[in-house]
């Protein structure tokens, strides 16, 4: 059942009854909610808006069979936003699953490299493309790494951290413990393709909250409910990603 938390919520709820309706059959019977935040992250430039942690947890606490909402990011350690971003997760409610983000150093140094090798590209480059690419479009990539080492920029950091073992693992946990009916993944990576299976051949509803369109095959392939998360915009994003006529609409109601 839904029960508004917030007067807000409320008022919206009023504004996209079928939104409602639909997220009532999703959430039926007693349910756990898994979100990939890196993945929900990357959904933003897609979207072109942003999701609001406070508010994605006051709607989805709307809906009295959630269980839990389990939260799994990494902690770039040392970093005050992103150390502040893991207790404020935790204040609000969520169950945070996290640990450190890994740094990984790839060298684009080219002093030893040919300027017409691919051999630092590749790294970047995926292989299929890569031999599309002409010799020239391949020296002039090596001259602007080239550039940057005469700027002293000799590698890129880049940042590692996934949680397909975790959340996959804690789905089926779930799963075994036979109290959850109905999981709700966040996430359109094809990393949790398996416990999804698995699941649904149990016996069990698994949903996928996503992006329209840009679920993975392996996911879509399986028969599970996919929810565009675009459908609750005005739910979770941004209170000043409105638009301006439905925040009249709000205030007027």
């Amino acid at each position: 059942m839904f029960k508004p938390r917030t007067e807000r919520i409320r008022m919206l709820s009023k504004l996209y009854p079928e939104v409602i309706k639909n997220l009532e059959k999703v959430f039926s019977a007693p349910s756990n909610i898994y979100i990939d935040w890196a993945n929900v992250v990357h959904w933003q430039s897609k979207l072109g808006w942003h999701f609001d942690l406070k508010r994605i947890k006051q709607f989805l606490d709307s809906f009295d069979n959630i269980q839990s909402i389990r939260l799994y990011t990494g902690t770039l350690l040392g970093d005050k936003q992103s150390e502040d971003f893991i207790a404020v997760a935790k204040t609000l409610g969520y169950m945070v699953i996290t640990k450190p983000v890994k740094l990984i150093k790839i060298s684009i140094n080219t002093s030893s490299v040919p300027e017409n090798s691919p051999a630092l590209l590749q790294q970047f480059i995926k292989q299929s493309l890569l031999e599309k690419l002409d010799i020239s479009t391949v020296i002039l990539l090596n001259k602007k790494l080239a550039d940057l080492n005469r700027k002293g920029q000799y590698y890129i950091e880049e940042r590692k951290c996934n949680f397909d073992v975790e959340l996959g693992r804690d789905m089926l946990r779930d799963f075994d413990a036979g109290q959850i009916k109905n999981f709700i993944l966040w996430s359109s990576d094809s990393d949790f393709a398996d416990p999804v299976k698995q699941i649904i051949e149990d016996g069990r509803y698994v949903a996928v909250f996503a992006t329209s369109g840009q679920v993975s095959s392996e996911l879509n392939a399986l028969g599970n409910y996919i929810f565009d998360i675009k459908k609750i915009k005005e739910f979770v994003c941004w209170p000043r990603e409105l638009s301006q006529s439905l925040k009249d609409r709000i205030l007027g109601a």
